[in-house]
Parts: structure tokens; sequence; C-alpha cells
């Protein structure tokens, strides 16, 4: 049996698989856009594979949210989305110095959405004057925002609908430029 050599490195090659082409836009939620960030967050949270089991995630996001009180909650917010031509694939909110909503769908991983959506965020807690940013991390998003500068300040496990769902609280110390 004979086995392929490695690829020089000269060659400028490698085995990894190659990133995905950079296409994805960023710019500010439209309201009637929310029900659609209902969708996504209810797509990402049960997109496979996950470190959450299936009734993990039912407890944590059973039905798209929509509507009035979905509506109410993210107009308080600042809302960024991203964008893969005319398709929304994820999206990332501030309220304060909280990041509360953080999700892509798996087509838009890898592909440098998350980080395009957390420097507007970033760039928005500055304005406002923010010396921190706080994040609840589900077991998915952590490795994502270590990689942004946040550090674990707790680990937490919360019950819903009778689900213990894992999470790490985490931040990051902001500089004024």
């Amino acid at each position: 049996m004979t086995f392929a050599k490695p690829w020089p490195r000269s060659a400028g090659l490698s085995r990894k698989t190659p990133r995905k082409e950079n296409i994805v836009q960023v710019r500010l939620a439209h309201t009637e856009e929310f029900n659609a960030l209902g969708q996504v967050m209810f797509d990402a949270i049960h997109a496979l594979p996950s470190p959450y089991s299936d009734a993990q995630r039912r407890a944590w996001n059973e039905t798209p949210y929509a509507g009035a009180d979905w509506h109410t909650k993210l107009a308080r917010q600042y809302v960024v989305v991203a964008m893969d031509h005319a398709d929304l694939v994820g999206f990332m909110t501030l309220e304060g110095d909280y990041v509360d909503f953080a999700y892509l769908l798996p087509r838009a991983r890898g592909t440098g959405a998350f980080r395009k959506l957390y420097n507007v965020i970033e760039a928005q807690a500055l304005q406002a004057g923010q010396s921190k940013l706080r994040v609840h991390a589900s077991l998915k998003a952590e490795d994502a925002f270590a990689a942004m500068g946040f550090h674990v300040t707790s680990r937490e496990t919360i019950a819903r609908k009778g689900q213990d769902l894992r999470r790490a609280e985490m931040q990051k110390h902001l500089e004024q430029p």
C-alpha cells in the first residue's frame, strides 16, 4: 500500500477544509425582520451537531419567537444582522453592556459572520461609553466569544422546562480608543 506524500508547505496548500467564501455583510436590523430573527435563533439552536440533547434544545426554544412580546424585547436593543446576499444568516443584540442574543445559521459558520457581528456590537458599546461587555454564552457559543477576548467569570446550570442547560457567564473589558 502506498500513501500520498504530504503537500509541501511551500506550495501554500493545506489539507484543512478551505474557508467558506466571506460574502457576509452586517447591518442594523429592520423591525419587519424581527420574526425572521426568531426563526434564525430557532434554527441555530436546533442545528446539529450540538452539545445539547434534543430535549434540552426543545426546552431552550420550542418554537420560533415571534409576535408582540418578541418585537418589544428586540426593539429595546441594538440589533445587527448578518446577510448572505439577501438571506438573513445571523444576528447579535446589545442591551447596555449585555450581549443578549448571538445566533448564526450553520451555513454562516466559518464565514467570519460572528466576528463581523461582534465588531459592530463592540463598536456600539464603546460609543455608548461601556467599559465591559457581558454575555451568558451557551456551550455552542463559548468558543466564539472566547475568540473575541471574553473570559469565563462563572459557569452555571439553569433549569428550563425540566431540563438543565449549562452555560458560561463571560465578560470582556473594553478599552476606549
